[in-house]
C-alpha cells in the first residue's frame, strides 16, 4: 500500500542504529505530543521478505535483510516502499528463529552484511549485483551461539569487520574491495554474540569494541591486535548462568556501558588514557537489557530490562553512578531510539509504541499507538530519517510522519 512520498535533506544512515550505532539519531523540528492513534501513516509495504532486520538509508535507498526458505535476502526499496530488487546472498540460520537480522551497512556504492549462517557478502546498493561472497564461518572455523549470527557489519577505511569466534579467531578483517583476508585476530576460545560492533575514538587511536560470549574486548583495527579484554562472565546471574549478549555498548567520555539480559549485571567501565586498558567503574544490576538497545541522552542512560522472556520494565540510570532513577512497567520490554530529547519505545508483545519524554523523574509518555500491519514478532529497531519514522514488523514496513511542522 502506497500513501505518499518524502524529501530528502536528511543525513544518510549508513548502519545499524543511526550515527556511532547510538540509537540516537540527529533530527530537529519533530512533533513532542502525538494526536489519537498516532502520527499520520505515510506508506507501508507489506510484502518484504520475513526478517527483523533493521534499516539504512542513502541516496534516497533504503536497505533491510530478510529470509526465503533457506536464503537470505538482501532488499532495496525506495522511499516510497517500493520494491527496487532483492537478491539472494547467503544460508539463513536452521534452527531456532531462522528469520534475517542482519542490518546492512553502507559504504560508497555498496552495503555489506552476513547471513544468519555467517556467510559474508558486498552487494551494490543500485542492481543488487553481488561484488564478492565468503563462506566466513566454514573459512575460519568459527562456532555458533543458539542463534545464530545477528551481527550488522562494521566497516572502516579499507576494511570490513567480522566476529568468527572458536579455537582459530575471534575476529577477522576483510578488504571492503575484493573479500580478501586482512587479518585474523588470535583466539579468545569463546564463542561469537548476537553483537554488532562499534568503533571507539579514544586516546588518540580508533579501535572497535565488542563482545563476545565472556569478553568484552578492543581490536586495534589496523592489525586484529587486542588492546584489551574484559570478563564480564563472574557477573552473569547463578540462576539463569546466561551469557547471551546482544546490545551494541554505550561510549561517552572514556566509559563503556555494557548490558545483556536475563538477569546478567551491566557494567560500567572505564579506558585509561591510552586506551590500553580498562577498569571496573560500576556494577548494575537493574538495567539488563535483553536485545532492545540502549540509548544515552546527557547524563542518563535508557532502556527496557528483562523480567522474563516475556516481560520487562523500562528504565533510566545516572550514567556516572548507576543509580536507578525509574523503573516503570509500560506493556512489555522492546526496542528504543531517541531524537530530539524524546524517546520511542517499543514494546515487544503487541507492537505498541511510545513517544516519552526523557528526563529521570518519570516515564512521561506523551503519545502511544499500535502498529497495524505486519507478522512475527515486534523485535526490528526503528528509525529516524528527515522527519519520517521507519518502523518494521517481519513482512511489512510502515513509514509515519513525525515532522512538527
Amino acid at each position: 500500500m502506497l500513501m505518499g512520498s518524502t524529501t530528502l535533506i536528511a543525513q544518510d544512515l549508513l548502519q545499524w542504529r543511526g550515527p556511532d550505532r547510538s540509537g540516537v539519531f540527529n533530527e530537529t523540528g519533530l512533533l513532542k505530543e502525538w494526536p489519537e492513534g498516532g502520527p499520520n501513516l505515510l506508506w507501508s509495504n507489506e510484502e518484504l521478505p520475513m526478517g527483523w532486520s533493521s534499516m539504512t538509508i542513502k541516496d534516497n535507498l533504503m536497505f533491510l535483510s530478510g529470509r526465503v526458505d533457506s536464503t537470505d535476502h538482501a532488499v532495496a526499496i525506495n522511499l516510497k516502499g517500493e520494491l527496487l530488487w532483492q537478491t539472494p546472498y547467503g544460508r539463513s540460520w536452521n534452527a531456532s528463529f531462522p528469520e534475517s537480522r542482519c542490518t546492512p551497512t553502507i559504504d560508497g556504492d555498496y552495503i555489506y552484511l552476513s547471513s544468519g549462517f555467517g556467510d559474508l557478502a558486498c552487494i551494490h546498493t543500485l542492481d543488487g549485483s553481488i561484488r564478492w561472497k565468503v563462506p566466513a564461518h566454514e573459512n575460519f572455523k568459527g562456532t555458533f551461539g543458539k542463534w545464530g549470527i545477528s551481527e550488522s557489519l562494521l566497516v572502516f577505511n579499507d576494511k570490513v569487520f567480522f566476529t568468527v569466534g572458536g579455537d582459530s579467531t575471534t575476529m577477522i578483517a576483510l578488504n571492503k574491495e575484493t573479500g580478501e583476508t586482512l587479518w585474523a585476530s588470535k583466539s579468545l576460545n569463546d564463542k561469537p554474540s548476537y553483537v554488532s560492533p562499534r568503533l571507539v575514538h579514544h586516546g588518540g587511536q580508533e579501535f572497535i569494541v565488542s563482545i563476545s560470549e565472556q569478553f568484552v574486548f578492543a581490536i586495534d583495527p589496523t592489525d586484529g591486535r587486542f588492546l584489551w579484554t574484559f570478563n564480564v562472565d563472574p557477573y552473569k546471574d547463578e540462576k539463569v548462568k546466561a551469557n547471551i549478549n546482544t546490545n551494541t555498548p554505550l561510549f561517552h567520555n572514556g566509559e563503556l556501558f555494557v548490558s545483556s539480559g536475563y538477569n546478567h549485571a551491566a557494567v560500567m567501565l572505564s579506558l585509561s588514557d591510552d586506551a590500553q586498558s580498562v577498569s571496573l567503574k560500576y556494577v548494575d544490576t537493574i538495567l539488563d537489557v535483553h536485545h532492545g538497545g540502549l540509548v544515552r541522552l546527557g547524563n542518563y542512560i535508557y532502556g527496557s530490562n528483562w523480567e522474563h522472556n516475556r516481560m520487562g520494565r523500562w528504565v533510566c540510570l545516572d550514567w556516572e553512578t548507576g543509580k536507578p532513577m525509574y523503573e516503570q512497567e509500560w506493556n512489555n520490554k522492546g526496542p528504543i531510539i531517541a531524537a530530539e530529547q524524546m524517546l520511542y519505545c517499543y514494546e515487544e508483545k503487541k507492537g505498541n509504541i511510545a513517544l516519552v519524554q526523557s528526563g529521570p523523574d518519570q516515564f512521561e509518555i506523551t503519545g502511544t499507538f499500535q502498529l497495524p500491519l505486519g507478522e512475527g514478532y515486534h523485535w526490528s529497531h526503528p528509525i529516524i530519517y528527515n522527519k519520517v519514522f521507519y518502523i518494521r514488523r517481519g513482512n511489512a514496513i510502515m513509514a509515519y510522519d513525525i515532522a512538527a511542522d
